[in-house]
């Protein structure tokens, strides 16, 4: 008689949906780094082996970034909330396809000019938490420029989540691997990365200042600016001018 197959879980299964787990809850947050593996073997009862394999998965689900060495830079940062399944397949598509980056961009200019319009507009009823935290974790001045990227698309996510939009929250999420893609590697391009650093750190909260302010036209205006701004300066030399959306950073594309 055969063999039945086990459904037992397996180790790193285990370890994957506690950390899963805490992410969703809010233990765990962008920014946060993962305990070391040693640390995360003895609390959850499991070879080191099982936690590097759940560690490799959460790495390719995008919802972390590991750095090798040591100091406060090494190890797993978390970069990403769990996505549902229809913003996981917007990933896997972005991924197969390798959309154009003026594409990407264009896109991006639509999506969160709106975003950061319909912000405005709502004022004190949106929640921004999330954003506020990204914002602070990028304050960090260990984060490697791959780490702060990270975290930047992230804060821009988080935007077009508090907005409400589930459609533009899913295309946003989908999005992502093509942001990260074309962001860091225009962060090689640059003479000075910290100087970018200091820069986009100034534009997010001028986005989120407008926001708080009401300031619709304002809020498109900068974000408009922000994304546009980084692709003209990071862009490789035979991309001489940044994507135009087809409405105006002051026309809310609703």
């Amino acid at each position: 008689m055969g063999t039945e197959p086990s459904t037992e879980p397996k180790a790193w299964e285990g370890v994957l949906a506690r950390i899963e787990e805490r992410l969703v809850d809010g233990r765990l947050r962008p920014g946060d780094h993962l305990p070391p593996e040693r640390t995360l073997a003895a609390e959850f009862g499991v070879a080191r082996s099982s936690v590097r394999e759940a560690v490799r998965v959460l790495e390719a689900m995008g919802l972390i970034r590991t750095q090798t060495g040591s100091g406060p830079t090494s190890g797993a940062i978390i970069i990403a909330r769990p996505l549902g399944g229809m913003q996981a397949l917007m990933r896997l598509q972005v991924a197969a396809s390798g959309f154009p980056v003026a594409d990407v961009v264009s896109t991006r200019l639509l999506l969160e000019s709106s975003v950061a319009g319909e912000l405005a507009d709502r004022g004190s009823e949106v929640d921004l938490d999330e954003a506020h935290q990204l914002l602070n974790a990028m304050d960090d001045p260990a984060l490697t420029a791959a780490e702060f990227l990270a975290l930047d698309a992230q804060f821009h996510l988080a935007l077009a989540e508090a907005a409400g939009n589930a459609v533009v929250a899913t295309m946003m999420a989908g999005l992502r691997s093509s942001i990260e893609g074309y962001v860091l590697a225009g962060a090689a391009r640059l003479p000075e990365w910290e100087a970018m650093a200091a820069r986009l750190r100034t534009e997010h909260r001028a986005v989120m200042a407008a926001i708080a302010d009401g300031d619709a036209a304002g809020a498109r205006t900068r974000i408009h600016d922000h994304i546009s701004g980084y692709y003209r300066d990071a862009a490789p030399a035979s991309a001489v001018t940044a994507p135009s959306p087809s409405v105006s950073p002051s026309t809310d594309a609703r």
